[in-house]
């Protein structure tokens, strides 16, 4: 199995799902992750990602990490210096229309959103609403364009596209869809040579539908204009991945193959939690399994059976574990022998 892995942790991608997958692979091989400086859980985003932000990292002896998982910008010569280079590079990528509407929910308090009451009332008059000079206005635009390291705003051309989707061909070796979520999975366990249970998760850092609103159509446009950059970059890829499919896998097999994962994936669920999946923050039991609540969101979580031997509720509780939890206990982990 692969071990060396870049993932771009594109925000409101359902990226914090596929992080879990990461986190539990790192810790069960014992791997080693580029932390944060202090353990926080962005790499000073939104500033482009620099070697130096990595806990550990020092320019005379350049220690190599095996994961790289956390919030950057991406900014790859900096990468380069912190992992192997024979090291996987992936991403994840969502329609900028539900990125949209879910960065709305979800970073109510920016700048550029705070103001507006609804999507609709926002896209009434953008430019009174966004400031492209706002420290956190990515959050309102081309979000994706943003954390691959490119400027969100200025004139949409052919050309600048082309380069766009050239430069990010040539540094990732894949990029999964968050709308095929299960069929990412596959492929991902495909590149890595992983096995099932390792790519098996349950959704996390995902929202109550009381929060989310249907889109008229003629915001669905707006949006997609709006998030043009965006746009070229999803439907570019989105093509790919099926290409991909076709070529590495085949329908068929993928057909069985999500199957399969699905399968194991209720099975699991059956195992560990109680009741029938997520639940809404009030009604979490355990404390330490709280995901963050940020915005207007409703953030889900889980709550796991009672009286699970010890081995099944380690492993029913790695799956269940909010990224910031799960992270912060990974980093006491990796730093604690360093400390007399």
């Amino acid at each position: 199995p692969k071990t060396d892995i870049v993932f771009l942790k594109v925000h409101k991608s359902a990226s914090s799902t596929v992080m879990n997958v990461l986190f539990r692979f790192g810790e069960m091989h014992n791997l080693t992750f580029a932390f944060p400086i202090g353990g926080g859980n962005q790499l000073f985003y939104p500033r482009h990602f620099l070697a130096r932000f990595v806990q550990g990292f020092s320019p005379r002896s350049p220690q190599q990490f095996n994961i790289l998982c956390h919030h950057m910008r991406f900014l790859q010569p900096e990468v380069q210096k912190v992992v192997s280079s024979s090291a996987i590079y992936f991403s994840i990528l969502r329609n900028p229309v539900q990125l949209m509407e879910s960065s709305f929910m979800y970073y109510k308090g920016t700048s550029a959103f705070s103001r507006a009451r609804s999507l609709e009332e926002f896209f009434s008059q953008p430019y009174h609403y966004y400031n492209p000079a706002d420290s956190d206005s990515h959050y309102a635009r081309n979000l994706m364009t943003f954390d691959f390291g490119f400027n969100p705003d200025g004139v949409v051309s052919a050309k600048r596209v082309q380069l766009m989707l050239k430069a990010i061909e040539a540094s990732f070796d894949l990029l999964l869809i968050s709308e095929y979520f299960d069929e990412s999975m596959v492929l991902l366990k495909e590149m890595l040579c992983w096995d099932l249970d390792s790519v098996i998760s349950f959704p996390l850092n995902i929202r109550d539908s009381s929060t989310k609103s249907p889109l008229s159509d003629t915001i669905v446009e707006k949006i997609k204009d709006w998030n043009r950059l965006d746009w070229e970059i999803y439907t570019h890829f989105n093509r790919t991945f099926w290409e991909r499919i076709d070529q590495d896998i085949g329908r068929e097999r993928m057909q069985q193959e999500v199957k399969a994962l699905r399968k194991r994936q209720a099975e699991l669920a059956r195992t560990c939690l109680q009741g029938i999946g997520s639940v809404a923050p009030k009604d979490i039991k355990d404390s330490s399994l709280q995901p963050l609540q940020h915005g207007k969101a409703k953030i889900l979580g889980y709550n796991l059976k009672q009286g699970l031997d010890k081995e099944t509720e380690r492993m029913c509780r790695r799956l269940v574990t909010p990224e910031l939890q799960y992270s912060s206990a990974l980093y006491k982990k990796q730093f604690a022998q360093k400390r007399p």
